[in-house]
């Protein structure tokens, strides 16, 4: 007799998102600073960040395909117990090759733990009925909470502690991935062979301009990810008004997630989607030609719908196209094409750009036309 799905799962789960946010809150914002504070120069830290995105790229499809076959929860476990021995190793370090090995062990295995938790979540909510959104909201929540403890501590001490703080933060990411539910397909034993869903997912066309289009939409933001901040500087806007305005568009993030399941019902995944191509095109059009800051706190509230509706979106599509067997090698193929488009390509293009042309690199947002067209045309064909 199977065993039943372990109850109350959804706090467990928002726990993880909540500890894998906590990580990601510490480290983002500060990671360059621990590094240069190892003695690394800027060419040397964006080598080492290169060399992880490219990592990334590589190792996913690999691990998810483990993970469909050996049992996801198992191998979050492995991959945070992964992390936590990378970071702990990077204590006492020295060396760029030392360094950039234990680096790329801890990255890699911290960032395939995110498309791993949206499988097992996506999973529990189709099959209980969970609110996806307002699980995943609490990654939001903890990643304002870590970037703001670990300015305020980073305030009063050395870049040094930065690597403490990370630490500390992923060991309670392994506590909470020893915590989350098996997911349900686990449980009860996906249909078909393993690998064989995943393969007749590659070899779907539709699939790869599904791919293309979410990352296009999730790409579109890495101008301002990258430069965003450098540019308010260089139009006046004090340094307390930019992380104000940075915070409004993850307050409008959350917003969006808590109320997320409304948005899906109404739109569908496809239509989420395209919501969130419409709004890039408008938002990063103007966020290079206007200088206004009450036009740029507006700008801020599209946030939601740029960033937020397109990431709802693309789980749901996910969670209602795959086959459950392949679930896992799916998520982590999309997070290793995304990355490679987004933190790659795209922001290689970027710097370039807004090297050249300031603000109006933001003109990029011919990718989320891009991506609303790609959502329009799956839209229709599904429909047909």
């Amino acid at each position: 007799m199977p065993r039943t799905f372990p109850l109350r799962p959804a706090p467990r789960l928002a726990a993880f998102y909540a500890a894998a946010f906590l990580v990601t809150g510490a480290q983002l914002p500060f990671w360059p600073l621990w590094l240069a504070s190892r003695g690394f120069g800027p060419t040397q830290i964006g080598t080492l960040f290169a060399a992880a995105i490219w990592a990334k790229v590589v190792a996913m499809p690999a691990i998810g395909a483990l993970a469909d076959h050996f049992g996801r929860r198992r191998l979050m476990v492995l991959l945070a117990a992964g992390a936590v021995a990378g970071y702990a190793a990077l204590l006492p370090a020295q060396g760029l090759w030392t360094i950039l090995s234990l680096n790329l062990l801890a990255l890699t295995a911290q960032s395939a733990l995110t498309p791993l938790g949206d499988t097992v979540t996506l999973g529990a909510a189709r099959a209980h009925g969970l609110d996806y959104g307002r699980i995943r909201v609490w990654g939001s929540f903890s990643f304002v909470f870590a970037s703001l403890g670990a300015g305020a501590v980073l305030g009063h001490s050395s870049a040094s502690r930065v690597l403490p703080l990370v630490l500390a933060a992923s060991a309670l990411l392994l506590a909470a991935c020893c915590a989350i539910p098996p997911s349900a397909p686990e449980q009860r034993g996906a249909a078909g062979p393993r690998g064989a869903g995943l393969r007749r997912l590659a070899g779907n066309p539709r699939f790869w301009i599904f791919v293309a289009s979410a990352s296009a939409l999730q790409a579109s933001h890495q101008v301002y990810y990258g430069f965003g901040t450098l540019y308010w500087r260089s139009l006046g806007f004090s340094d307390g008004t930019i992380g104000w305005l940075w915070a409004e568009g993850v307050v409008a993030e959350i917003v969006l997630f808590w109320q997320g399941r409304r948005l899906i019902e109404r739109f569908g995944p496809l239509g989420a989607m395209a919501l969130g191509g419409a709004a890039g095109a408008v938002r990063w059009s103007l966020a290079g030609l206007v200088v206004s800051l009450p036009v740029m706190i507006a700008l801020q509230l599209l946030h939601a719908l740029t960033f937020g509706a397109t990431y709802l979106g693309t789980m749901h599509f996910l969670s209602r196209n795959v086959p459950p067997s392949a679930a896992a090698g799916a998520q982590t193929l999309f997070a290793a094409a995304s990355s490679g488009l987004g933190g790659g390509l795209v922001m290689a293009v970027a710097g370039a750009l807004y090297a050249a042309y300031g603000g109006r690199a933001y003109l990029m947002a011919m990718l989320s036309t891009v991506g609303l067209c790609g959502a329009l045309w799956l839209g229709r064909a599904q429909r047909r």
